[in-house]
């Protein structure tokens, strides 16, 4: 076995929210095929108890504590220095030390990186021999300007600044970088037209999804009381666009359900609910979960699965997982975004809060459409398994020197999503 360098932004592991589902499905792939040297942030109290488990897999290992709240007054010095204000939220010393050790040490010929706000620790001139891949997942430096068109000034001018310095930043790295990666065909295509120097370099690996952990097959218990239908939302619940989203339904489209003679439930399952979504929770017809053991219970006995996002990037895991269960879905084109699924085939697709509550009405007049649902399913088991995905990363990291054979891993289920 070679060395890997992988740096991660966040504690690959458990993959209770997307990018933590990308980055563990593309570090146990790669834990079998490399010796690995991890080095990754730990923003949550709750992952703690994941760092033993990982280290087992790791040749060796550095975690680094990071605050949210510290972290973000930390990143403020970036608008003293003039970078975006990501670089100075990932900082650490010890990090960057233990990395400058470990890389004269072992002098590992490659290095994965996973987001860009770990890439800043990669980029001196020592690194520049190593076959370095990084996967941005999504253009975050886009994100922020999506963010910036929602917010009142000031925020929208500091969130407009961060996307052009992001965006300076992931060209930079890009021009570096023997490859980058995106999570989609479509957001690689957009990167490509934002950093046209390195359009050769820029490549996708599609996300996938456990299509046999998310089976509509298995029997699961009902978490729901009452007999009115249920409309359900799974992701996490600190992240901004989900908050937004779970507002925006709740206030803007389910009051209009009664106008097409529909009573339903919504429920919002996900990790760490900020107070604007606990909130939403005094409402007569809104249910908050907070963190649960296993989001299939609450897909499975849902009549129909809503992802209203209006800010997004690349592909939304809860829409593959919902798609996996055969529930009939109503999703935003924000929330479509780099999926291959068509519109009244595999899902109902709605832009605005009318079109969106009347697509819902029809989905739950009709008994929740159980032939849609089924569609969905098959074409999730058709274009999404994550093992050819995995051995095409495989393939990217080795640069065509080995050759890249898929070998099955074990499926390690997700907590939360």
């Amino acid at each position: 076995m070679e060395d890997l360098l992988f740096i991660s932004h966040r504690i690959p592991f458990p993959p209770d929210k997307g990018d933590k589902i990308r980055s563990w499905n593309f570090f146990r792939h790669l834990a079998e095929r490399y010796r690995i040297h991890l080095a990754c942030f730990i923003d949550d109290p709750n992952d703690r108890q994941y760092v033993e488990a990982l280290r087992e897999r790791c040749t060796e290992s550095f975690f680094a504590e990071l605050s949210p709240g510290l972290a973000r007054l930390k990143s403020l010095r970036q608008l003293v220095t003039g970078e975006a204000l990501t670089l100075g939220y990932f900082h650490s010393g010890a990090m960057e030390r233990w990395i400058a050790d470990l890389v004269a040490r072992r002098r590992p010929q490659r290095a994965f990186v996973y987001s860009s706000g770990v890439a800043h620790l990669l980029m001196s001139p020592e690194f520049a021999t190593m076959r370095r891949i990084i996967d941005f997942v999504d253009v975050d430096s886009d994100k922020w300007q999506q963010y910036a068109s929602r917010q009142a000034w000031p925020v929208s001018a500091i969130y407009r600044r961060e996307g052009r310095k992001l965006l300076e930043f992931e060209r930079a790295v890009a021009a570096e970088f023997a490859a980058s990666l995106f999570v989609s065909p479509r957001e690689a295509a957009l990167f490509r037209d934002l950093a046209p120097e390195s359009a050769d370099r820029i490549q996708h690996v599609n996300n996938g999804v456990d299509f046999d952990y998310f089976s509509p097959e298995r029997t699961y218990d009902n978490p729901y009381a009452g007999a009115e239908p249920v409309v359900c939302f799974t992701g996490a619940m600190d992240y901004w666009p989900n908050r937004d989203a779970v507002i925006w339904f709740a206030e803007q489209v389910l009051p209009l359900l009664g106008g097409h003679g529909i009573k339903a439930r919504f429920v919002i399952v996900g990790s760490n609910p900020a107070a604007d979504v606990r909130q939403l929770g005094n409402l007569a017809n809104v249910s908050v979960t907070g963190r649960v053991a296993d989001v299939r219970p609450y897909l499975a006995h849902a009549a129909a699965v809503v992802a209203p996002l209006r800010v997004a990037r690349g592909v939304q895991n809860k829409v593959l997982e919902a798609m996996a269960m055969a529930r009939p879905l109503v999703a935003t084109p924000q929330a479509l975004e780099g999926i291959d699924a068509e519109p009244g085939l595999h899902l109902q697709l709605a832009a605005d809060a009318a079109g969106f509550a009347a697509a819902l009405a029809a989905l739950l007049r009709d008994g929740g459409q159980a032939e849609i649902g089924r569609r969905a399913r098959a074409r999730v088991v058709q274009a999404y398994g994550w093992a050819n995905n995995l051995t095409r990363l495989e393939a990217i990291i080795e640069g065509g020197t080995r050759s890249a054979v898929a070998r099955p891993t074990p499926a390690c289920a997700p907590a939360n999503s």
